[in-house]
């Protein structure tokens, strides 16, 4: 198993890969792991009992799921969803696995400051591989949290186009990321070995910690939400539906889409023996649309709802394969890469055609646009960006019109991942109806290179060159720089650059002494007051050292 890898982010249009060092191996990892098996609620309770079920996989997994969060315990790892990380480490900051579980160590086993779903995964897969269980960090694309159960999403925009607070705990992640771990399921029926879903980011409990898996993946992909554990709620992640709303006059008043494919998109992990990224999103579930996908998501349903429920109109409303028809087809383009510090471009793409009350006839539309920060969890701020738009469209005509977002109206109004939806609410003046356009914006942070100057060996001076442009319009202030690679470095390298102006260049030149043979792989983190997350990585293999 590599002691590196990647951690998938950002959305399904525009996914980034994340390196992590893992870092498995190093001296004291072992120590911790267990040091963890003993603070679990489960040890502390009966450590006979506990010791006595170490050998069983689906154990200790659940236990360590529990231990990495420290919602019930004194886990690992704190999590923090908010935008004030001043009493610790934003979650966009780490680098690996390492210095979190030695943090935890040393500082008397009180939960480590801040973690949110990305680093909750990776670290359990440290621990997990360390126990000698093969595990893979898994994200998952427009990712439900169902809390009912009721494999719908609710979404509510106004007629402003405005997307408007979720009241409930029912959302879409933009993305999330858990484990797999691969496995023989004595507890379930045969057929169920293999790939097994764990999730330590603390979303909801089960059998009272909060903890989630494992639940087999073919479970999942066949519907199966009968068996244990937690199988429905990672069913519902990655198959719930979606129903956008629009809301007027104090309720919900007209659907404006019913999405049965919206949700599970580009589930991905790292390509075995590769820095590629695997798309396993088949392994999950069935190609959307097809009758297999529909008929296990209808048979899901059943097992999820109560009897009474099922019996309703929900299901009517779940098993529907149409919508209604519009007069007119909408789409939002980029015209450019979206880049951190520049005006966005965009396309408003408009094709009239046919439907039951303007079967040729020409229509007017007013399209009204608005732009929000889009926060991890599917929430977003106030408008930052209004726009309206008047178009007349006669039958087969296609119009495009462009959006000028600027970046004055986005600069201080982001988080930290630097993410923009853009919604429009387009009305026909003569029906009243509505209809929904959608793009999520991810900006572009400016790119690290790194290069090494010769072969790479094991207590030899090894050269490293790193070069940082400053594309934005604005200068990149408190510039901090840190580097860590298991077999590179002993820890971590931290490194103080100040500012970096606009349009400049910075490079830095460093020795590194390796440490270990192998394949390694050397993280870099670059974060400021305006970006938290420039990284950049570089595979290196590390030769013995040659006779003098």
């Amino acid at each position: 198993m590599m002691d590196y890898g990647f951690v998938y982010k950002g959305h399904e249009r525009f996914i980034t890969a994340w390196p992590w060092n893992y870092g498995q191996f190093e001296e004291d990892i072992i120590d911790i792991c267990f040091e963890i098996l003993d603070k679990s609620l489960y040890f502390l309770e009966n450590p006979s009992k506990d010791y006595s079920q170490r050998n069983d996989p689906v154990y200790v997994c659940r236990v360590v799921s529990a231990m990495i969060n420290s919602n019930d315990d004194s886990g690992v790892l704190q999590g923090n969803w908010g935008e004030d990380y001043s009493r610790g480490v934003s979650p966009l900051e780490w680098n690996g696995s390492v210095a979190i579980l030695r943090q935890w160590s040393a500082r008397g086993k009180q939960p480590v400051k801040f973690g949110q779903c990305w680093v909750f995964a990776a670290v359990m897969c440290t621990v997990m591989r360390c126990l000698g269980v093969p595990t893979r960090v898994v994200s998952n694309f427009r990712s439900a949290h169902n809390m009912d159960g009721n494999l719908t999403i609710d979404t509510y925009f106004d007629q402003n186009a405005e997307m408007l607070p979720i009241q409930k705990r029912d959302k879409i992640w933009n993305f999330h990321v858990w484990n797999e771990c691969w496995m023989i399921r004595k507890d379930l029926p045969p057929g169920y070995n293999g790939w097994q879903v764990l999730d330590p980011t603390p979303q909801q409990t089960s059998n009272g910690l909060f903890c989630c898996g494992p639940a087999s993946v073919k479970a999942v992909r066949e519907g199966e939400v009968h068996l244990p554990y937690d199988t429905p709620f990672v069913y519902a992640e990655v198959n719930a539906d979606e129903v956008i709303w629009l809301f007027r006059n104090g309720q919900a008043q007209e659907i404006l889409v019913h999405n049965t494919s919206s949700i599970g998109k580009e589930i991905s992990t790292k390509m075995v023996g590769s820095d590629q990224r695997q798309n396993i999103t088949g392994s999950y579930k069935y190609p959307e649309g097809s009758p297999e996908e529909r008929s296990v998501f209808m048979k899901a349903s059943r097992k999820m709802l109560s009897p009474r429920r099922a019996s309703s109109p929900f299901l009517d409303l779940l098993g529907s394969r149409g919508s209604q028809d519009q007069p007119a087809q909408l789409q939002l383009h980029l015209a450019k890469t979206p880049e951190w510090g520049h005006d966005l471009m965009l396309k408003l793409h408009a094709r009239r055609v046919p439907d039951r009350v303007h079967p040729r006839g020409p229509i007017r539309l007013v399209v009204r646009f608005s732009a929000q920060a889009l926060l991890h969890q599917g929430d977003t701020r106030e408008p930052l960006w209004r726009q309206t738009v008047h178009l007349d469209l006669d039958f087969g005509e296609e119009i495009q019109w462009p959006l000028l977002l600027p970046y004055e109206n986005y600069r201080n109004k982001l988080t930290d991942e630097k993410l923009i939806r853009v919604s429009g609410i387009a009305k026909v003046e003569d029906t009243g109806r509505s209809m929904l356009v959608l793009k999520d914006i991810s900006l572009e942070p400016p790119h690290l290179s790194i290069e090494v100057s010769k072969r790479a060996e094991v207590g030899k001076a090894l050269r490293v060159h790193i070069t940082l442009t400053n594309t934005l319009t604005v200068a990149l202030s408190n510039c901090m720089m840190v580097l860590e690679g298991s077999g590179l470095i002993d820890g971590q390298i931290y490194n103080n650059i100040g500012t970096l102006v606009a349009g400049h260049t910075i490079q830095i030149q460093l020795d590194l002494y390796p440490i270990k043979t192998g394949p390694r792989q050397l993280q870099v983190l670059i974060s400021s007051n305006e970006i938290k997350e420039i990284k950049g990585y570089k595979d290196i293999f590390v030769a013995a050292s040659r006779a003098s």
